[in-house]
């Protein structure tokens, strides 16, 4: 079907051959108000948007941040073992733990060599003949963990914030582990 040139005369005529236009192209051409109703979102679509992200906000960041705490940990559990092994080697060309003459013991090495991440390693204490405790006191992220171990490699968490418990068996790492 061939599209007949308006004809500006007849109006009756004028609206046939738009109705038939309309009919062939489909009804969204005719109007072209409903183009503009099809851009963009609504109020309420965004807030749904909004609504989602804030619940995934909520519960995603307490997990983060306990992750965060977690790998701050190991840096205690590392430098504990670390000090403890120079503690060791120390005794083993002494047979002391304590200073002697010249020969400093591990505990005494300067503050930025005893420094593992957000911990500080240091000995309670001064160590004798044949003891020495261990300690490792957490800052920042994780201020209010305490760590300590002894000659005997027997650990204990001393100090923890809220959330998490203390033992003195073992380091707990996690929030809410059990003795």
């Amino acid at each position: 079907m061939q599209a007949m040139p308006p004809d500006h005369r007849n109006p009756q005529r004028l609206a046939q051959q738009a109705a038939r236009l309309s009919a062939i192209q489909g009804t969204e051409a005719a109007d072209p108000r409903a183009e503009q109703r099809q851009r963009g979102f609504t109020l309420v679509e965004l807030m749904v948007v909004i609504a989602i992200v804030g619940i995934l906000a909520a519960v995603g960041y307490p997990s983060y941040s306990d992750y965060i705490v977690r790998g701050a940990l190991a840096d205690a559990n590392s430098g504990l073992a670390t000090v403890r092994a120079s503690m060791e080697r120390y005794y083993q060309d002494n047979r002391t733990y304590a200073s002697v003459g010249t020969f400093t013991t591990p505990c005494a090495v300067a503050t930025t060599q005893r420094t593992y991440g957000n911990f500080v390693i240091a000995c309670i204490g001064t160590p004798t003949t044949t003891t020495y405790t261990l300690s490792a006191q957490g800052s920042g992220s994780v201020a209010g963990f305490t760590f300590t171990v002894n000659e005997s490699d027997v650990r204990a968490t001393t100090a923890a914030p809220t959330g998490y418990s203390t033992c003195a068996a073992k380091w707990l790492m996690k929030k809410g582990a059990a003795c």
